[in-house]
């Protein structure tokens, strides 16, 4: 039985991820061109700034996944290029959607074949791009929406286009978010599954907290707009100094575990994000307070500025106050969240391997899937290691039933009257034909440790 399942609306999501990239992708070029026509420079500046520096991140931590397995490639469109053409692919910002097509690939011979292998290959390999997904919208789609209500804010009407992309870019956050908590789920093991009413609490208190923090950066920036990227900066530093100081491993390398933390501070100026395992009371209620500071005093500067100017005190006021109001009620849909619907585990106790994974020792050797797949004695594993042991395996994703070759030479044969005889190495013993049993252990092999590491980070 596996323990990645992929389910027919694994495969819608994974259909919708692919439309809505494509439809973010045209929205961009849209609204590019648009303000290219009507001379809005500045913010064609800006934008084209965050879809080349969003890109740039996305691709680098795809490049580093690929060289800490190896450059392993599973997949037939992953097989279709050698390291250099994949290396010379995310240098043309083509990595995600490289990706994007492995995903679709083993997620369709998964659902017309029904291939349980292919199934737990596909959610490895949509955890990926669900993380990635994520680092994209905190980096790309949320910036936009704030430049696109502060777009609306200073010109005092609704431009189509302004609107479109700011709907389109709050419909991939949303997606991101809801894709990244389903990821999450499918660690806990059967007993401990959340019901759906989790993911729909989790999906509104996010969209609350970010629409809220997004809404006070872009009054900030409609009337102090050469200061939002000071505030920017000096916030993420200090962001960036709190992800140094919780001591993250998520990445393979020290270089790219830099670049891991300061992509946490840039998720973090709008959104929460569990990036270390144990109780993360104190270190939320301090970040939650902080941003709650921060987005009243954006606020204030915004009244202040705009008051007696546009629009009267009064008003003023009031629009601030339920800024303000409406992150506070996040928080408090958050609460009973994690009151209701948050399982507490340990990370033994989720699904996947996790002591193999977490010390590096990667899936199971050979001679181990051997051993416990039943095809040697159990006495076997207590003697001499001398034995050569050959057998082919698929690297990716295999048939069912896959044919097992042993062939042993110098082996202790036990007969049937339980003596032992030693047969020479020029008569080799071969066990052919012999079918690898079903079982749950094997399937660790497609557990993906960074999703699995950020899932002990949530639940624990």
């Amino acid at each position: 039985m596996d323990v990645f399942k992929f389910s027919p609306l694994d495969f819608l999501f994974t259909c919708l991820g692919l439309i809505f990239l494509l439809l973010d992708i045209g929205l961009d070029i849209l609204a590019a061109v648009n303000f290219y026509q009507e001379k809005k420079y500045v913010s064609l500046g800006v934008l084209l700034l965050l879809l080349v520096a969003s890109s740039v991140l996305v691709q680098a931590f795809s490049w580093l996944w690929y060289s800490y397995e190896d450059y392993k490639r599973r997949t037939k469109v992953e097989k279709c290029l050698s390291p250099g053409q994949l290396k010379l692919l995310h240098v043309f910002q083509l990595g995600i959607y490289f990706r994007h097509a492995s995903v679709v690939e083993t997620s369709v011979q998964s659902f017309f074949q029904n291939v349980g292998d292919y199934g737990s290959f596909a959610v490895y390999l949509s955890h990926d791009l669900s993380m990635l997904r994520l680092i994209e919208t905190f980096s790309e789609s949320a910036p936009q929406v704030a430049l696109m209500l502060t777009i609306i804010l200073q010109q005092g009407k609704l431009e189509q286009i302004a609107v479109l992309k700011a709907l389109g870019s709050a419909s991939a956050i949303a997606f991101s978010v809801t894709m990244y908590h389903r990821s999450l789920r499918r660690f806990l093991p059967d007993k401990e599954r959340q019901p759906v009413i989790s993911s729909v609490v989790y999906f509104f208190w996010n969209l609350i907290l970010i629409a809220s923090r997004i809404t006070a950066l872009a009054l900030f920036a409609s009337v102090l707009p050469c200061f939002v990227f000071s505030h920017f900066f000096c916030a993420w530093l200090v962001l960036f100094f709190c992800a140094w100081r919780s001591k993250t491993d998520f990445m393979d390398s020290p270089g790219g575990e830099w670049l891991y933390r300061g992509t946490v501070a840039t998720i973090w100026y709008f959104n929460w994000f569990n990036v270390v395992e144990g109780t993360t009371r104190n270190r939320t209620l301090l970040y939650h307070g902080y941003i709650l500071a921060d987005i009243s005093f954006l606020c204030s500067l915004w009244c202040w500025k705009i008051a007696y100017v546009e629009i009267s005190p009064l008003y003023a006021s009031i629009t601030a106050v339920s800024v303000v109001a409406v992150y506070i009620l996040g928080l408090l849909v958050k609460i009973i969240y994690y009151k209701l619907y948050h399982p507490n585990l340990g990370r033994q106790e989720l699904k996947g391997d996790g002591e193999r994974l977490e010390t590096g020792q990667g899936p199971m050797t050979d001679t181990e899937d051997v051993v416990d797949s039943g095809l040697l004695p159990p006495e076997r594993e207590s003697q001499d290691t001398d034995t050569d042991v050959t057998f082919k395996m698929c690297s990716g994703p295999s048939e069912p039933s896959p044919e097992i070759k042993v062939v042993r030479e110098d082996a202790h044969i036990t007969d049937g009257n339980g003596a032992q005889s030693e047969r020479a190495s020029k008569h080799p013993v071969r066990s052919e034909g012999l079918t690898r049993p079903d079982s749950s252990a094997h399937s660790t092999e497609h557990c993906n440790k960074r999703m699995r590491k950020l899932a002990a980070n949530f639940y624990s």
